[in-house]
Parts: C-alpha cells; sequence; structure tokens
C-alpha cells in the first residue's frame, strides 16, 4: 500500500491529493478488504490493485472502445495520510471538486461520509474519525501512523439518478476531478458569497458580502475582516464603521458568531468608485478576501466578482453593459483523448485559451455542472456562460431523483453564484424525451421544472433561467431555446435564417443553443452539398425522433451525406453570415466544440463519438475552426482550407474552387508562384465571404499560398496539395507504410488502392487494425488518427504504435479485403 505525507501549508492550508493512490475496477466485499495486511504471496493480496494518479477517470480509454459498452459499476482508491493539522482543535477535511456518479468514503474500515452526483462539488470532514484511528495499535504497528483513506466510486446504471442513461454522453466513473486535502481552524469560512451590484447611473458599484461560516466547535467570539482589490491588485480596506457601508467588521459580539455551521453571516456592503465593467474584451475583476480570526487560527478565503449589468431584450437582443452583444457561442462536456472526464488544470486552460481564440465569447457548460477551473478560466478570459444542472432525458423519477435534481441546483448557484461568466442558470435539457419510467406525465414534469424555476430565482434573484428542447415548459423558465439543426437533422442549411426567425417569434426571450452537424475528420469532398439534392425542404428545422439514427427515416444530410469536413464548413460559413444580418438574435452556440464520447453513436465514423466539435477530442484542430475565427476572431487571421486534404482530385484542366478563411479585408492568392487576385473579403458572399478562386492545378504536386491583409497588418498561410486525375474503381488492396515518428513512435499509414493501384480517393470502408508481439497501438483515443476501428478519410487512415525491443506484427483489415499483415 502507498503513502501520501503532506507538509502543513501556510496559505489556504490545502493541498491537492494528486499522488500515490492505488485503483481497482471492480466491486470489493467491503472497505476490509482495502486495508486488510498480507503478505507478497498471500491470498488476501488480491485482486491486482494498480498505481494511478488523480484526477483519475474510470473510463479513460472504454468510453471510446470499439469492442462493446463501457465499463458501468463500483471502482475502488486508497491512499495513506500523514495528518500534520497546524491548528490547535482545528479540522481536516476532503474537499472533492467532482467524483462519478455516487461516492462512500472510508477511513479503516468506518464510513465517513458518502455523495451521490457526479457533478458538484462537496466536502467531508475526517477529523473525529481520522483522530479516533490514530489511536488504535492498527494504526501505529500497520500503517505506521498513517491514516488509511478508502474511496469507492459508482457510476451503475440507475434510473432514480440524474442524468439518465439516454443522455447522449458518457456517466463517467471515478475520482475524475480534483481532490484536495484542506486543514482549517476551529471556526473557519466555507463560503463566500460576493454580488456586485451597479447604481443606475454606473458611477458607483457595490459588492454585497455573505459569508457561510463552518463552525462545528462552537466558537462564540471571533474578529472578521473584508477587503477589497481592483484589476490594478491595490488593496482596499473601506470605512470600518458598520453603519457607515459597514466596509470591515473588526468584531462580532459573542452572540453574533453562529453556534452551528450552515448559517449565511452578512459581512458588509463595499462601495467601489468608477468600476470598470466586466465584459468578454475587457474582463475586469475584483478580488474580495475575507478573513475570521477565531479560536486557534486565522481563515482567509478569496473570491473574484465582476461588474456588469446583463439584459434579454423583450423580443429582442441580448444586452451587456447596455450595450448590444451577439453572443459567439459553443459548448462544451469534460471529456479528452485517454483522459475521459479526467482532465488537468493545463489541459482546461488550453482547450479555453482554443476556444477564446476562435473568438467565443459564450458557453453553454453541457449537462452538468462543471470543474471550478473552468469558471474560473471563463470569468478571466471573458465567457460568458450558461451553467446547468444534469436533469437530461428519460423522464422524471421519484422522490430521491428528485431531491438529487433540487440539490445540485441549490449546489451549483451556492458554489458558482460569485462568478461574473454566468449569466444563465440551465434547469434541464430535452425533457421532452420519454423512456426512463413506464409513466411520462407532461403535467407532472412542468411542474418540477416550475419548482426548480422558483428555486433557482430565490436562491440567485440576479440571474435569468433557460432551458433547452422542451416545448411544453418552455413558459416557465426566463429564456428558452427551441431545436433548430437547419441541414443536419432537418431540412437545408439555407433555411436557417426563416426558421430561426419562426422560432424566436414564438418566446419572449430567445436564445439558440445547438445547431452544427458532425464531420469526419481528414475527410474531404470536391461536391459536398450533394445530399442536399435528396433532403425535402420546407419541413422544418428541428430535431425528432430517430433523426439521430444513421439507418431509416426521410432523407437527411446526418444520414445521407458525406460527413466530410468540406460539407460542415459549408453549413457553418452560411449560418455565421446569416447571424450577422439578424438584429433581433441574442445569440447562437454552435454544438459543440470539441468531439466527445457517448455510448448512443457505436456505428459512428469513429464509433461511440459524436463528431460535432470543431476540434477533435485530443484538441486537433478541424479546418471549420478556422470558418468561426474568420467570423469571430479578432486578430487577423487567414488560413487556406485543405491543410488535412493531402489530395485533391478532377479532370486536367478543371477548374477546382479554393476557399481561404480570413477576417483580413483582403487577400492575394497564389498557386505555384503564380498570382491568381486579390479578392476583397464580404461576409455576406457565401462562401468564404468572398475569399475563393476558380483555379486549374496541375496534375501532381501544387503549392497555394495566400498573403492576406488588413489595414499594414500582413498574415500569409501555405499548402502542399497533389491533384489526381487518374480515375478510380472499387477498393481491392490495402498498402501499409511505417513511418518512424521519434520516442518509439511509429505512425502506420494506410491507402486503398484499387486493381490498377490508383488511390481511391473516396473510399470510407471501416479499417480495423490489430497488433501482435511486443508494441501496442496507440488506440481507444476516440480520435481519427487514434481508433483500431475506424472508417478511412478519402480512402486514408493513420494509427500509432508505441514499438518495443522485439518482434511485432500489424494487421489491417478493410472490409472485405484480405488481411494485410506487416512487421514493425
Amino acid at each position: 500500500m502507498l503513502l501520501y505525507a503532506i507538509q502543513p501549508v501556510s496559505a489556504q492550508q490545502s493541498a491537492r491529493l494528486n499522488d500515490n493512490w492505488e485503483f481497482l475496477r471492480q466491486d470489493l466485499g467491503g472497505p476490509w478488504e482495502a486495508v486488510r495486511p498480507f503478505a507478497k504471496g498471500d491470498a488476501a493480496s488480491l485482486p491486482v490493485w494498480t498505481s494511478v494518479h488523480l484526477p483519475h477517470c474510470v473510463n479513460a480509454l472504454d468510453a471510446v472502445d470499439p469492442a462493446g459498452n463501457y465499463y458501468r459499476g463500483p471502482a475502488w482508491y486508497r491512499t495513506r495520510l500523514e495528518l500534520r493539522n497546524p491548528y490547535v482543535k482545528g479540522r481536516t477535511l476532503l474537499h472533492f471538486e467532482g467524483a462519478g456518479q455516487k461516492t462512500e468514503v472510508y477511513i479503516y474500515t468506518t464510513k465517513v461520509g458518502a455523495h451521490t452526483g457526479g457533478y458538484d462539488e462537496w466536502t467531508l470532514d475526517i477529523t473525529d474519525a481520522a483522530a479516533a484511528f490514530a489511536q488504535t495499535t492498527v494504526c501505529q504497528q500497520q500503517f505506521k501512523g498513517r491514516i488509511p483513506v478508502t474511496i469507492r466510486t459508482d457510476n451503475s446504471r440507475d434510473p432514480e439518478m440524474i442524468p439518465s442513461s439516454l443522455s447522449d454522453f458518457n456517466v463517467y466513473g471515478g475520482i475524475y476531478r480534483y481532490l484536495d486535502l484542506v486543514y482549517e481552524p476551529p471556526l473557519s469560512i466555507d463560503k463566500i458569497f460576493a454580488q456586485a451590484e451597479m447604481d443606475p447611473a454606473g458611477k458607483e458599484g457595490r459588492i454585497r458580502v455573505k459569508a457561510l461560516l463552518y463552525n462545528p466547535s462552537g466558537v462564540r467570539e471571533a474578529s472578521i475582516k473584508v477587503e477589497w482589490a481592483g484589476p490594478d491588485e491595490q488593496t482596499h480596506q473601506p470605512n470600518p464603521f458598520p453603519d457607515r457601508n459597514n466596509s470591515v467588521l473588526e468584531r462580532y459580539s459573542p452572540q453574533t458568531i453562529p453556534a452551528s455551521s450552515g448559517d449565511t453571516v452578512y459581512l458588509a456592503n463595499l462601495v467601489v468608485k468608477s468600476p470598470q465593467m466586466w465584459s468578454p474584451s475587457h474582463p475586469m475583476l475584483y478580488t474580495v478576501t475575507v478573513t475570521v480570526s477565531g479560536g486557534s487560527g486565522v481563515c482567509t478565503r478569496t473570491t473574484k466578482v465582476g461588474f456588469r449589468h446583463v439584459e434579454f431584450a423583450d423580443h429582442g437582443p441580448f444586452l451587456l453593459n447596455g450595450q448590444r452583444l451577439l453572443l459567439h457561442g459553443t459548448h462544451r462536456h469534460e471529456d479528452h483523448a485517454g483522459l475521459g472526464a479526467a482532465m488537468t488544470e493545463e489541459l482546461m486552460r488550453s482547450e479555453m485559451i482554443l476556444m477564446k481564440a476562435m473568438g467565443v465569447n459564450f458557453i453553454r457548460l453541457a449537462h452538468y455542472q462543471q470543474s471550478p477551473v473552468i469558471l474560473d478560466l471563463c470569468d478571466s478570459l471573458g465567457i460568458l456562460v450558461w451553467e446547468e444542472i444534469p436533469w437530461c432525458r428519460g423522464g422524471l423519477g421519484g422522490a430521491v431523483y428528485k431531491e438529487q435534481a433540487r440539490r445540485m441546483l441549490t449546489n451549483m448557484i451556492s458554489q458558482h453564484y460569485d462568478h461574473p461568466s454566468v449569466i444563465l442558470w440551465g434547469l434541464g435539457n430535452e425533457n421532452d424525451w420519454p423512456g426512463d419510467f413506464p409513466e411520462f406525465d407532461k403535467e407532472k414534469i412542468r411542474a418540477f421544472m416550475k419548482e426548480l424555476n422558483d428555486l433557482a430565482h430565490r436562491l440567485d434573484p440576479s440571474r435569468s433561467t433557460v432551458i433547452r428542447r422542451c416545448d411544453f415548459c418552455s413558459d416557465i423558465p426566463n429564456v428558452y431555446s427551441p431545436s433548430i439543426w437547419a441541414g443536419w437533422y432537418r431540412g437545408i442549411f439555407t433555411e436557417y435564417k426563416q426558421e430561426t426567425e419562426k422560432e424566436f417569434k414564438k418566446w419572449k426571450h430567445f436564445f439558440h443553443a445547438e445547431w452544427g452537424g458532425d464531420s469526419h475528420a481528414g475527410r474531404h469532398s470536391e461536391n459536398p452539398d450533394k445530399a442536399l439534392l435528396a433532403v425535402k425542404g420546407g419541413q422544418g428545422a428541428d430535431e425528432r425522433a430517430g433523426d439521430a439514427s444513421l439507418y431509416g427515416g426521410a432523407a437527411r444530410v446526418s444520414k445521407d451525406g458525406d460527413w466530410s469536413e468540406s460539407y460542415i464548413c459549408n453549413l457553418f460559413d452560411w449560418h455565421l453570415k446569416e447571424q450577422e444580418t439578424m438584429p433581433w438574435l441574442t445569440g447562437a452556440a454552435q454544438w459543440i466544440f470539441k468531439d466527445f464520447s457517448t455510448p448512443l453513436r457505436p456505428d459512428n465514423p469513429i464509433p461511440y463519438v459524436n463528431q460535432k466539435g470543431v476540434v477533435e477530442r485530443d484538441l486537433t484542430r478541424k479546418e471549420s475552426y478556422y470558418v468561426f475565427q474568420s467570423y469571430w476572431a479578432e486578430p487577423p487571421m487567414a488560413h487556406i482550407y485543405g491543410h488535412s486534404w493531402p489530395v485533391r482530385w478532377g479532370d486536367e484542366g478543371e477548374g477546382k474552387m479554393v476557399k481561404v478563411y480570413s477576417n483580413c479585408d483582403e487577400a492575394t492568392l497564389f498557386l505555384n508562384g503564380k498570382n491568381c487576385g486579390t479578392k476583397k473579403r464580404n461576409s455576406q458572399d457565401f462562401p468564404a465571404a468572398g475569399l475563393r478562386w476558380t483555379l486549374s492545378f496541375q496534375k501532381g504536386e501544387n503549392i497555394l499560398k495566400v498573403i492576406a491583409r488588413r489595414g499594414k497588418t500582413i498574415v500569409e498561410d501555405s499548402i502542399r496539395q497533389q491533384y489526381q486525375v487518374e480515375k478510380w474503381g472499387k477498393p481491392a488492396r490495402v498498402q501499409v507504410k511505417m513511418t518512424p515518428e521519434g520516442g518509439g513512435v511509429i505512425a502506420v499509414r494506410v491507402q486503398l488502392l484499387d486493381e490498377k493501384n490508383i488511390p481511391c480517393l473516396d473510399a470510407a470502408d471501416f479499417l480495423n487494425f490489430g497488433l501482435a508481439g511486443e508494441g501496442a497501438l496507440i488506440d481507444d483515443q476516440g480520435t481519427s488518427t487514434g481508433s483500431r476501428y475506424v472508417q478511412a478519410c478519402n480512402g486514408r487512415s493513420l494509427i500509432r504504435v508505441r514499438a518495443q525491443q522485439g518482434r511485432a506484427v500489424i494487421s489491417v483489415k478493410a472490409g472485405s479485403l484480405p488481411t494485410v499483415f506487416l512487421n514493425l
């Protein structure tokens, strides 16, 4: 068993427990089996535990394993803590940022707490249980004074839990967010509630500060100080008298300190002269610091707030600080290649910076509360937030089900109350989707939706509520988002504006969440819109039952299209240019920024992956990322479409469209060194805002280069593409080549050829990779180049192998073609 020692820290007295954990993906008979002593070779040493680091997801790989369903069940974690609380009579806590989906915590064999819900933060006081075990002989002899902590997580299917297993995302298991060990004095601050408000004239701001105290020892006397610092980080200590703005409260009388925990205490009404307003372009943050001195120590907590005024105009646009702001939105799932939900802070930061660089100023956190790291990043980067609880699909359960939903809504609002980025509290998603219970009663769903709406407004009267796609509840929240998927699940994308305007007129406060479509990264088409010819227009653009299926039903691009990057770029391009001509539009959020895993899509080109992202599951950018950037981003950029399109095809001398996505005023294109002319950008000139050229490629290699200008600023981009004029037949054989990439990694590249050895550039056969011998496939990543079973992109595919000393054989199977074997 492992040891974890933490040295006392002087600041916030907390540390992340990332290292020295052991893990078991199965159930045990009880916590005794995790702590019982054993000698090497004893039966008690079984089953075998593995070493892991936190955050850790039970389903890091199997969520996208093409072989079958992902694991839903119990898992165990264990470690030993060397506790050294520096405070006399202090409290020792474990703070979970999130663990899925039911969690139990044990000190030795004593259960000290449990939590249901995989997405809210929660804290467990282990002081008394740890102290009691520390006095035992077992602790001193077997554990050498360390405290054994065992944690059981369980993501088993349970219809009386939210989210529903019918949801289009994985219900992950494990300690997949950070876990902190926290030392507190006897009296501490559990949570600060700080609300920043502007006076009507906009000349003075106030920050109302409350705190939830944690006082299990019943401390009755303390000193509390409140300070604030502006974006310049200069600390302010305003008038110390309670009757003069109550800025600093130096001492409570004995009867003022609550004798128990769970009471919220009003602390201050801070006055800020001429505050700097928070906005996506200038995310100005103010820091509020509360210090409580009582008992045997001092506890300090900080939070950040921002001054901003938010308004959804009646039957009109969204206003921020009195000015119209078109919300350029996307969505995020907590999901990443090779990690599942267990993203590190560094990865989360990289993802959000990439999102901001695309020009995003709004995000819907789908479909559950997400890591506090994400909320902090939204504050600092300037990204407005719609955050929601995971009441998603399936219907409505019983008393236990409802209580969890109430608790998660309460936790979400209380835990993320201070964030200036949050403007909408989401109450549910697609609650018109039945299936978990024999009864589907719309009136009961309406009644519970109203209860949640009332609860949200009691907890936070300053923010609006919202739901997406449940028409029979659309009148309950402040803002409603209907289903509009023009050009994907229904209709054609040129109907987007008329369908959106039709929906807009129905609701007092309208927002368009979820639009777009799937694209298989690396797949391109010379005629991407041909599937639209079979789609019947004028039938609406809402997603209906069965539309997400790849089989049956009416013609639709989601089923009958080629899933190429070429098509989805056209769809995005059309939507974005139309949004610029809709002055009444509050905003729209494209679904979704990053591809993510889902158990409901086993037949997709990458099995078990929803491929609607503009980046892959490992943050590799698709071509569509640059379409958004050309409309939304401020820094000058230019991108020639086709960086992942190595070979184009057609007849000799045939004109081929070359598109450049850029936010510059003009661009000049060069083909093989020849100037092909300069084009002016006009966002309404579809496609590519007029930055397109029809050129004749030479057979073989071609070099494209663009020089784009905005004022005196110049940006450039270039690509190399082969041009194939030879016509091909059906795939007849599989060509496999290997390329060392360094560090023991070998890229295995596949090309499907016809009987004349001509590359089949439209082939979309499923390819199955295997490996025997020494080494391992780098698979189960849920990406176009990290899956052992995947559809070809223009007859090509790639997977990587981590090689080792010794012999290994790679196998590649494509449809009914003979399997190819190749020695590594």
